[in-house]
């Protein structure tokens, strides 16, 4: 796994779109699955949408389906989150994460990932 470092958050309204960037730290994220996930306060962290490491197929939580893609750029060695049609629910402190598969990020298994970095935070007004 690579060490990743989140960007991008800030402050949205409702409807509105925003765009995470996640970067790789001291390495490349090609031999990589790469994920973003979410923690709302006082909620454990969730799967929010994956990126596959060749085939680049990409998982989505059902509550971003739609809403969100996810995207990778191997040759910078960074994955983007493109978030559109914001809820308010999408409010959480948002994170990347690399793993040998798929898999693990779905089930975000901390013990196939890497270290979480610092996150990002997204805050949506109603």
């Amino acid at each position: 796994q690579v060490q990743m470092i989140e960007s991008g958050g800030g402050l949205a309204q409702a409807g509105g779109s925003l765009r995470l960037s996640c970067a790789a730290s001291g390495g490349t994220i090609s031999p990589y699955a790469v994920g973003w996930f979410r923690q709302r306060p006082g909620k454990e962290r969730e799967f929010v949408a994956a990126i596959s490491r060749s085939t680049g197929i990409t998982t989505y939580a059902d509550s971003v389906k739609g809403r969100f893609t996810i995207s990778r750029d191997n040759d910078k060695s960074t994955v983007y989150l493109q978030m559109n049609d914001l809820k308010h629910e999408d409010t959480a402190a948002y994170y990347c994460n690399s793993g040998a598969a798929t898999y693990y990020l779905q089930n975000v298994d901390a013990e196939h990932l890497a270290s979480w970095g610092q996150g990002t935070q997204v805050t949506v007004s109603s």
